[in-house]
């Protein structure tokens, strides 16, 4: 597979990888000469792959073992999820190499991470806040790092990660390579993610923020106050099916598990609220199946790969109209097909809006509501993140649910949400 040496093809065959995947015929070349590469694919379809192969078949070239402290190649994901997910998928593509991967996340013992560090490290894969965390204590020093990976560069490159970018770049090799993935590309992303490569290759294998076609997507209008009910009557629909339900809020997640507990569904959540070890436990069941529906807040957005995985609810649209794109990626990945339900309450119309503007297409309507007609007809209030993390607090109608609600969009002043990380 795309020259790869033997002892990577074995790994990937076991993993049951026999054919490239678009994303990573275009751009596995490019990266083996050496080029900085700017990758757009839709999620699912093996970026992690895209980048891994080429920097291991370049550190299994190197001489000797990284010296104390050092990196030789650095991946930064935004999530603590995500950066787990790429450390497991490195293992299983390295196993039985000599290159030494570490993982440094958030909600774990800083001391042991900073013990681990000390030995040299091959690949690191880190989340931003915790390798300054270390970086601040001298537990690790990037100026060995030849090789710099940002995954999901949109949310990487977004105002809430650009300040330790900026901090932790400079610290790399001059003369590095760097290479960006996502499956969305703003346009001020686009800008930001040019002052940290040098002379790219664009590959894409289809146009930014576009989801798999596989994906069969739908929404209802329905009242905010019938959304729990909705909610249990399709998922009662499929109780065997794994199904991922998205939040906005970690409070509001953690309630609609409770109520999900209540009605007889096998569930759990995850969001910011929780510890590592908590949200790693969450994750286990669900791909074990034990756990059959899990709640999360838009932590779990990026960097769930369960193929299990065959329904995803949007039980509250997404502030930022990107995320609704990668929220609906965790199902239908590899080739599979998946289901993508959400529900749209009068206050939320603003947003769909502008989730359609991103997809280039209107997602088709399951049932009607008497307000849903004038409230899309009118001009979107939607495209600004408001508040603290892009959140605004809401009220939901009252009336029927399941599309059926005949409350009309509240036009009372909104208040600002919290952060649902």
């Amino acid at each position: 597979m795309l020259g790869l040496p033997p002892r990577l093809s074995a790994n990937l065959e076991q993993l049951g990888i026999t054919e490239p995947t678009p994303i990573q015929k275009k751009a596995i070349p490019q990266a083996l000469d050496g080029r900085d590469v700017l990758g757009l694919a839709q999620t699912g379809t093996g970026k992690t792959a895209a980048f891994a192969l080429p920097m291991l078949m370049a550190l299994m070239r190197m001489e000797g073992k990284p010296a104390p402290k050092a990196v030789r190649a650095l991946v930064l994901a935004p999530t603590r999820e995500l950066a787990k997910q790429i450390q497991e998928a490195i293992r299983g593509f390295s196993d039985g190499t000599s290159v030494r991967t570490n993982l440094v996340i958030g909600g774990a013992s800083l001391n042991a991470q900073a013990n681990r560090l000390a030995r040299g490290t091959d690949i690191l894969i880190a989340t931003p806040g915790r390798l300054i965390d270390l970086l601040d204590r001298r537990a690790v020093r990037l100026d060995e790092a030849q090789f710099l990976v940002l995954d999901e560069a949109d949310q990487m490159l977004d105002l809430g990660f650009i300040h330790a970018l900026r901090k932790i770049a400079p610290l790399l090799r001059k003369e590095r390579q760097t290479m960006l993935f996502s499956a969305t590309m703003p346009k001020k992303m686009n800008e930001l993610a040019q002052s940290y490569l040098t002379d790219p290759v664009r590959v894409e294998t289809a146009p930014p923020g576009k989801p798999a076609e596989k994906i069969d997507q739908c929404v209802h209008f329905v009242a905010q106050a019938s959304k729990t009910d909705l909610l249990i009557e399709h998922l009662g629909q499929h109780p065997d099916e794994a199904a991922l339900v998205f939040g906005r809020t970690k409070h509001g997640s953690e309630r609609l598990k409770k109520n999900l507990e209540k009605a007889g569904f096998a569930a759990d959540s995850i969001h910011g609220n929780k510890s590592q070890n908590q949200r790693e436990r969450a994750i286990k069941a669900f791909k074990e199946g034990r756990v059959k529906v899990l709640v999360a807040t838009d932590v779990a957005a990026r960097g769930i790969d369960i193929p299990a995985v065959r329904f995803v609810y949007n039980f509250e649209l997404p502030n930022v109209a990107d995320n609704y794109v990668h929220r609906i990626g965790r199902t239908a990945r590899a080739g599979r097909d998946g289901t993508a339900i959400a529900y749209c309450s009068p206050d939320e119309t603003g947003e769909l809006k502008d989730i359609q503007k991103v997809l280039g297409k209107e997602i088709p309507v399951v049932g009607n509501a008497a307000w849903a007609a004038d409230a899309m007809a009118s001009p979107s209030q939607g495209g600004k993140p408001r508040g603290k993390g892009g959140q605004n607090r809401r009220r939901g109608g009252s009336g029927g649910g399941g599309g059926a609600a005949q409350a009309k969009p509240r036009r009372n002043k909104r208040r600002p949400r919290r952060s649902a990380a």
